[in-house]
């Protein structure tokens, strides 16, 4: 199985470039790296059809939950600036490798 092939990581906050969902803002919920996808908080709502199951405590019915997109459809959005951006890496003088922001030069990683 490859790896994930984008910089971002989980609890990054994006905005979504293209598609149906265009402009939307949210958080990253959880990556799926084989298939170079993630699930974004609030965006690609689904419907899902889910029978009841008492033994797991499911009540059934038709819920919405968010559902994969690919990684290239989002770009980081900067927690300094709060533009859009690419993502850059840079070494600091501490010897830690920590991901830029390429607009401000902002550090992204906490």
């Amino acid at each position: 199985m490859s790896r994930l092939q984008t910089p971002l990581r989980k609890n990054d906050s994006v905005i979504v470039i293209t598609g149906k969902d265009r402009g939307k803002r949210g958080r990253i919920m959880r990556l799926i790296p084989g298939r170079n996808r993630l699930v974004v908080e609030g965006v690609n709502m689904i419907k899902r059809h889910t029978r009841p199951n008492p033994n797991a405590n499911v009540q059934g019915g038709i819920v919405e939950r968010e559902a994969s997109l690919h990684a290239s459809n989002v770009q980081l959005v900067c927690p300094e600036c709060g533009a859009q951006t690419r993502i850059g890496h840079k070494v600091l003088g501490d010897g830690r490798k920590v991901r830029i922001c390429r607009k401000c030069e902002g550090v992204v990683d906490k």
